[in-house]
């Protein structure tokens, strides 16, 4: 195989995404195996030659946290393997929550991610719609930012008359202004207080939902304990129609129940998480980000700008 060619490798933690983005760019995904030993220790061999090719493997860092070891494992076979570059393509950057020291004796657990990315070989880092955009700054190596806007726009577009979109916290204003700024409509946001972990309490509705379609953006869907109270205090200040698109479909506990027994109309989200038999919900609608992966692949090999990828960014 020709030196200045590219291959794209996948881990275990989504596969199906990996083979949508392969077959976007012309390619079949490598073939490398990875085991596992009765321990549970992870082993990965490169099954054909990649001396002096740009590799690319994708693999989300969602729980299990074996996700995010079978990554570094992949990236240091490379490196010893001689390929000319790595770069990490992780769909869902995991541990992003843990983004700064917000009480006493914690971890920040997104750096010490993006130190063991670094050490083990990466070149190069992309992701899409980080938690917390800041986290680029940890890394010491180019790292490219993609966002799903693009992903969602063409399914938001048919029910824009009314439209506001809803930011259901603070932290992502900056994502809900790029999108009202993309849809040309009004922001909201909910001003929430959060107890505990996984537990938030709406407090207060900032801007006028009466009568208005609502479109509540978010990086990321967990246990759905924050997107449901949004939902609940949008229908009591008498939104109409509410709709969800949100990124990251972690959909962890009962989720997806309590997504079935609120008054939304549809959830979208993207395939960077594998959601297998989860998603098995009419209110929910799941969209591939595989093409936007792809060109940032193509992007990157012939070293074109992928600025484009980021307008989102200019809200």
């Amino acid at each position: 195989m020709a030196g200045n060619d590219y291959m794209i490798f996948s881990g275990s933690a989504n596969v199906p995404l990996a083979k949508k983005i392969a077959i976007k760019a012309g390619k079949v995904l490598g073939s490398i195996e990875l085991r596992r030993f009765s321990d549970g220790e992870i082993w990965a061999k490169y099954q054909e030659n990649i001396r002096g090719l740009e590799v690319f493997i994708i693999q989300s860092t969602n729980p299990p946290s074996e996700n995010i070891m079978e990554l570094l494992i992949m990236i240091d076979a490379a490196k010893r393997a001689s390929a000319k570059s790595i770069t990490a393509v992780i769909p869902y950057f995991g541990y992003a929550r843990q983004d700064r020291k917000d009480q006493p004796r914690v971890s920040i657990t997104a750096k010490l991610i993006a130190n063991l990315i670094a050490v083990s070989g990466a070149d190069r880092v992309i992701t899409m719609d980080l938690h917390a955009p800041q986290i680029q700054g940890f890394f010491d190596i180019p790292f490219d930012h993609l966002y799903a806007s693009s992903v969602f726009r063409g399914h938001i577009d048919h029910f824009m008359d009314d439209l506001v979109i809803v930011s259901p916290d603070v932290g992502g204003i900056k994502i809900a202004r790029a999108y009202a700024k993309l849809f040309n409509c009004a922001l909201v946001v909910i001003d929430k207080r959060r107890p505990q972990q996984n537990l938030a309490e709406v407090v207060n509705i900032i801007g006028d939902v009466n009568d208005k379609n609502v479109l509540i953006v978010d990086d990321l869907i967990d246990t759905g304990g924050t997107f449901v109270g949004a939902i609940e205090a949008l229908k009591e200040n008498g939104a109409k129609k509410i709709f969800g698109a949100i990124t990251h479909p972690l959909l962890s506990g009962n989720a997806i129940e309590k997504i079935e027994k609120s008054d939304l109309n549809k959830l979208f989200v993207t395939d960077t998480i594998d959601l297998k038999e989860k998603a098995k919900s009419d209110k929910i609608k799941v969209l591939s980000a595989a093409d936007l992966f792809s060109e940032a692949i193509r992007r990157t090999f012939n070293n074109e700008s992928i600025s484009s990828l980021f307008n989102i960014d200019k809200g």
